[in-house]
Formats: C-alpha cells, sequence, structure tokens
C-alpha cells in the first residue's frame, strides 16, 4: 500500500477534533482540571466518557504508522532529523508562550477559591508571573501540590512522540519485518483478542501502581501503553489484512464498544467509591475492552468510507488541525474563565465557548500560515518544502 491514507488523514482529524470538544466538556465536568465552571456538575460525563478511553491511543497507533510511510522513504537519520525539525519547535513554543495563560488563569482560580492565601505567594501581576514561571521559582502550592512550571500541560502528546520516535529508530530494522510476525497473533478473533488481552494485563497491573500523570519522568503505564501501540501502527501500516479485518470486524466492535461503555457508565454510578478489587479489575479490563473495539470500529468504518476521500477540506484539515491542537486549550481556558463570570444560561454558554474556541483556532492557523517564518513554529512545513510534497503533517506524517 503505496497511495495517500486519505482514511488515515481523516481519523487524525476527527481525533483532534474530539479532544479539542472534549477539553471544552473539561470545563463543566467534576473531574479536575485547570479552570473549572461555577456550575460544573456530572451531568455530561457518560458523553464525555465515550471517547475517553480510545481516543488518544487511536492518535499514537495513527501516528506510529504515519512514521512507517516517512521512515521507509529516507534514512534513519533523515527520518530522525525531520521529525524533530517538526516536532520540537511547536512543543518550545507552547512551554514559552501558549501555555503559560493556563498556568496563570490556574493560579487566580485557586485565589478565588482560597481568599485567605497570602497574595505574596501567588504573584498575579503578569510580568512577575512569567518571570517565575520561566525560572520555576513561583512556588505556587496548595493542599493538592504545587504548581511545576515552565511546564507542556496539553503538549505532552508531541514530548511523548519525541520520546517514540527516537526509541523507534533504534529498532527500525526489526520492525519492517513485524507485521509477519504479528499475523498470527491478529487473525481471526486475534485481532480483538490480543490486543484487549494485552491493554488489559497492563491496566490491571501497572495502573494502579502508576496512574497516568503525563509526567514523563514517571509515567510508566502510558509509556507502556502508547510506545507499544505507537509501535504495533508502525508495524501494520503496510499490512492491508490488519484493515480488511477492521472493516469486517467494525459492527461488531462497535456493538462491543457500546455494551462496554454502557456497562462502565453503571459501573461508575452504581460502584461506589471503594468497589472490591475484583470488581475493579473487571471494569478496568471492559475499559480496555470499549477502547480497542472503538478504535477497530474508527479504522474499519474509516478505511471503508475515507479511504478515497481526498478533496479541498481535507486538504486544509490536514494542515490545520495540529495549529488547532495546539493552541486550543489555552483559548478554552482564557475563554471559559471571562466567561463564567457574565452567568450566561448554560445553553448559550457552552455554545459560545465552542465557537470561541473555533474561531480562536482558525485565527492562530490562518495568521501562522501567512507568516513565513512562523509556520514551523506551529508545525507546518515552509512553503518551499510544501510545494515538493503532498500534504506534509506533522503527528502523523505524510501517510502515503
Amino acid at each position: 500500500m503505496t497511495e495517500r491514507r486519505y482514511d488515515l488523514d481523516w481519523l487524525r482529524i476527527i481525533a483532534f477534533g474530539l479532544l479539542i470538544l472534549y477539553h471544552c466538556g473539561m470545563f463543566y465536568v467534576t473531574w479536575d482540571w485547570h479552570v473549572k465552571s461555577s456550575r460544573a456538575s456530572d451531568v455530561i460525563e457518560p458523553l464525555m466518557m465515550l471517547t475517553n478511553p480510545w481516543r488518544l491511543t487511536l492518535l499514537f497507533l495513527i501516528s506510529g504508522a504515519a512514521a512507517r510511510f516517512m521512515a521507509d522513504k529516507m534514512s534513519a537519520w533523515t527520518f530522525t532529523s525531520a521529525r524533530m525539525g517538526r516536532l520540537w519547535p511547536p512543543l518550545l513554543l507552547a512551554v514559552f508562550v501558549i501555555v503559560p495563560p493556563q498556568a496563570y488563569y490556574e493560579i487566580v482560580e485557586a485565589i478565588q477559591h482560597n481568599p485567605a492565601a497570602e497574595a505574596a505567594q501567588y504573584p498575579l501581576a503578569l510580568d512577575n508571573f512569567y518571570a517565575r514561571y520561566v525560572t520555576a521559582s513561583g512556588n505556587w502550592c496548595d493542599s493538592d501540590g504545587c504548581l511545576t512550571t515552565p511546564t507542556y500541560n496539553h503538549m505532552w502528546f508531541v514530548a511523548y512522540l519525541i520520546l517514540y520516535t527516537l526509541a523507534l529508530v533504534l529498532i527500525l530494522p526489526l520492525l519492517r519485518r513485524a507485521p509477519k510476525a504479528f499475523a498470527a497473533l491478529i487473525a481471526g478473533p486475534g485481532l480483538i483478542l490480543t490486543p484487549w488481552l494485552i491493554m488489559a494485563t497492563l491496566r490491571i497491573t501497572l495502573f494502579p501502581i502508576f496512574g497516568e500523570s503525563h509526567d514523563f519522568r514517571e509515567d510508566w503505564y502510558l509509556h507502556i501503553l502508547y510506545f507499544s501501540v505507537f509501535v504495533f501502527g508502525f508495524a501494520v501500516a503496510k499490512y492491508e489484512p490488519f484493515f480488511e479485518r477492521c472493516v469486517r470486524l467494525r459492527w461488531l466492535a462497535l456493538g462491543l464498544a457500546v455494551v462496554s461503555w454502557g456497562a462502565l457508565i453503571s459501573y461508575f454510578s452504581l460502584a461506589g467509591e471503594t468497589p472490591p478489587d475484583w470488581l475493579r479489575n473487571t471494569f478496568r479490563a471492559v475499559r480496555e475492552l470499549d477502547a480497542w473495539c472503538a478504535i477497530i470500529a474508527a479504522i474499519g468504518f474509516a478505511h471503508h468510507h475515507l479511504r478515497n476521500a481526498d478533496g479541498p477540506v481535507r486538504r486544509l484539515l490536514t494542515h490545520a488541525i495540529f495549529p488547532f491542537y495546539l493552541v486550543h486549550q489555552t483559548i478554552i481556558v482564557v475563554a471559559a474563565f471571562y466567561l463564567d463570570d457574565l452567568r450566561l444560561p448554560l445553553w448559550i454558554e457552552a455554545p459560545a465557548l465552542i465557537a470561541i474556541t473555533a474561531a480562536g483556532c482558525w485565527l492562530f492557523f490562518d495568521l501562522g500560515r501567512r507568516i513565513p517564518w512562523l509556520r514551523v513554529w506551529i508545525g507546518l512545513p515552509s512553503k518551499a518544502k510544501q510545494n515538493n510534497v503532498s500534504l506534509p503533517d506533522v503527528v502523523v506524517g505524510e501517510a502515503r
């Protein structure tokens, strides 16, 4: 398979789009986040759980598949330098320019919720804040811990891709032969059972120990899971039987994912805060069944319906979606903080937050693509390079 993989492009666009909507939802649920609505509740949490178990795992699989298409067209050194040249500038821009407002408003909200805090410990002046942010001297702490700066927040995904790409280069010769070894493991029902059993085992054994911190120094559960999925995506990228089996099993996988999601919602509603270990582990396995079946269904439906779906919309969104991802969370945090003060009806506020986020993302992308020296910093190729390749892609690579 050497043609452009439009289905993978669309999957990446859709997955990142869902991620942006998910982060809008994080403002309104009871789960911990940078800023929270004064009317946060558990109403939409079941809806959030529709994508929570599988969205990022799918993105790492797609990223691994795209890395295969890139690596097969260049030497290991050229591949590594190309990936680092496209991933590091956006990460640095995020850490030192885009993410600081998220930390700022997180601190402001912490002060509002704790009026007794000493003002000297929370310097609100932006210049003073930024100096402390960059030098890691803020000492911004509360009962839940301290805010470590500088930080990458939502850009942990790109930081992890950098680590996994460097690790991948070391095993490239082995992985190019891996599909033959994987073929027997994912044949027939093994397509569902084998990855699910691996994912469930990791969830049951490692998640209780390491959790999910997104701190690259200690996030060993997610490192093992996401790097394994990244490598799997690399190995099967050009193995057509994998995609054909996903197409054949897409309806079964979708049904299993929906049933698993319903079971999880019932479990979280009825099990209480301290369920017995056997029940907790059972539903950790159910969660991973939901995740892997949703991934199979997504790949199957995309391969069946979108494999040849090219056009100006796909070409535009293929470029735009990573700059959208780069800036979206800061827009959400800042807009949500001020929208909450207006006390608008939720049926007005929530769509307004989504609309502001979409408009801000588009302006960021449109400005960045028009200024040559900004392009590399927002994950776009130079115009000269763009004229020589077909639709490059910072996170997924050229799926062709």
